[in-house]
């Protein structure tokens, strides 16, 4: 019987495309069966359409079928791949704008920091949801493999709340590795040790990385049996490009000792000493790609990919097939998990799990991010000891966010979710107590349809911000800033100037370009 595998969230065009090219890159897995679920009917039909066509030009004997009915795609389905985006952007632009006005400024908003938390608020719900489809219908021992973010929170609660097993799959590990390929290969030039032709691939460094997801630090660097991780610093300060485009990142590798996976803006939104003072920002910031810690960087090219594709979408099918086979394979886990699994072929990446004593000191429970290897026998996730105690008091404080964040999603409990928002590190190092409260009672209200969980709650929520401006204890606003450092959305005019890369943008899974293909 050939493989199914269920893709919930399929009208997300960049990860459904990209991550069925991939599968179908592996000879075992050409007749898999796809079922693409989405609740949004035009993003399914538009996505679907240009699959079908994909396969049938690479005349592969895989099948896709559409359907609006989670419980039906995922029935009796062998793999459950999840690329959800509760709220959409509409929601999206709320986790960005509201905590603005309190003087939160985010890159992305979409892993921690106040967007980050109420992400997670109307998200989970859904994700329990689907676990108990899975429970429920899909095959014995299926295994929930989980792409939407925030990545440690939805992973933490499928795995105590949902009942299936569950994998949180980020492309940062990869990312970084790249980086680090590059510094060493600048190096190795400047000191003869290969041409000045020759190129370093990542898979020629070794690595260990270990954290949690955003927050996960390269412990061990190794070149030619070189440990290169003392020296780090000192070749990313070398580098021609990264001491501009990744200050925040070379400011933490020069006082932690240890690079971290995540990109510049992203690592900036997680702690709190770079985003806190609006007149710092920019110091911090580059603007050549959003990555790199604009304001609102991810919901803008998101917003065009979205705009761009919706323009475009008869271009998309005029333009020829891609081809589908190894060469042209991604970097995303998904697809090499599925292949060890099912062929043998033995696969490393770093992956979310549930730590049980992995990470030493961090705690059980939590969700963390560590190598792993996969063979048919299962998933095997080594024991990483204890992380350096910087990263480790870093990755402490937003592992207890997150926790907070999760029970909240799960019991609607307004006061744990204002707790974690005071207990986040950017939140409180912008926002006084009271702050604090009437954000997240503003983020309830204006995200209610998203959150039935919280259904019984927002209405005394909305009383209390009345109640605030009328006894005159509502806290100042910052109405109308966007930000230290926001660019505005390009309208399609603009993009059709750079067609190629408007295309490239919508359709990309690593909308960061940090990853590589083939």
């Amino acid at each position: 019987m050939p493989l199914k595998i269920a893709m919930i969230g399929a009208g997300s065009i960049g990860f459904t495309r990209r991550l069925m090219q991939d599968l179908l890159a592996v000879p075992e897995l050409a007749d898999t069966h796809f079922a693409f679920m989405d609740i949004s009917p035009s993003n399914l039909e538009m996505v679907t359409r240009l699959c079908q066509r994909d396969i049938a030009a690479n005349r592969l004997p895989a099948a896709v079928t559409a359907t609006l009915d989670q419980r039906k795609a995922i029935a009796d389905s062998d793999y459950v791949i999840c690329m959800i985006r509760q709220g959409g952007l509409e929601a999206f632009e709320l986790d960005i704008d509201i905590p603005l006005k309190y003087g939160v400024d985010q890159c992305v908003g979409d892993t921690l920091c106040a967007g980050g938390i109420m992400y997670a608020q109307r998200t989970i719900p859904v994700l329990l949801n689907i676990c108990k489809d899975i429970r429920e219908t899909a095959r014995p021992d299926a295994l929930f493999l989980n792409y939407s973010n925030p990545m440690a929170m939805n992973t933490w609660a499928c795995n105590q709340y949902g009942g299936v097993p569950t994998i949180g799959l980020c492309h940062g590990v990869q990312g970084g590795h790249w980086q680090i390929a590059s510094c060493i290969e600048h190096w190795a030039k400047r000191e003869g040790l290969i041409s000045p032709d020759e190129t370093i691939h990542r898979r020629d460094v070794d690595i260990v990385a270990a954290g949690i997801n955003h927050q996960t630090w390269y412990i061990r660097v190794q070149w030619r049996g070189m440990d290169l991780t003392p020296r780090l610093l000192e070749l990313f300060e070398a580098h021609p490009t990264y001491p501009q485009t990744e200050k925040v990142r070379i400011d933490v590798l020069r006082r932690f000792g240890y690079y971290s996976t995540e990109s510049n803006g992203h690592l900036s939104e997680y702690v709190p000493w770079y985003r806190k003072r609006p007149d710092e920002i920019p110091a911090w910031i580059d603007t050549s790609s959003w990555i790199n810690g604009e304001t609102g960087g991810y919901l803008r090219v998101c917003t065009e990919g979205r705009n761009w594709f919706e323009t475009d979408f008869p271009n998309w099918l005029r333009e020829d097939p891609p081809r589908i086979g190894p060469d042209h394979r991604s970097e995303e886990h998904g697809s090499y998990i599925i292949e060890a699994l099912e062929t043998g072929r033995t696969y490393r990446g770093h992956f979310n799990v549930v730590n049980r004593g992995h990470i030493t000191n961090l705690p059980d429970g939590c969700i963390i991010e560590i190598p792993g290897y996969v063979d048919r026998n299962g998933i095997a996730m080594p024991v990483i000891g204890d992380l350096p105690l910087a990263c480790a008091a870093t990755c402490s404080a937003s592992v207890r966010v997150q926790q907070m964040g999760m029970e909240a999603a799960v019991r609607g409990d307004v006061t744990l979710l204002k707790q974690a928002m005071l207990h986040d590190p950017l939140v409180g190092a912008v926002c006084n107590p009271e702050e604090v409260w009437q954000m997240t009672d503003d983020m309830l209200v204006a995200q209610a349809q998203w959150l039935p969980q919280y259904a019984g709650a927002i209405p005394a929520a909305q009383k209390r911000l009345e109640d605030a401006v009328r006894d005159g204890t509502r806290v100042p606003l910052r109405e109308g800033w966007k930000g230290a450092v926001r660019l505005p959305v390009k309208t399609v005019d603009e993009m059709a100037a750079e067609a190629a890369q408007a295309r490239a943008n919508a359709a990309a899974a690593d909308k960061a370009g940090m990853t590589k293909s083939g």
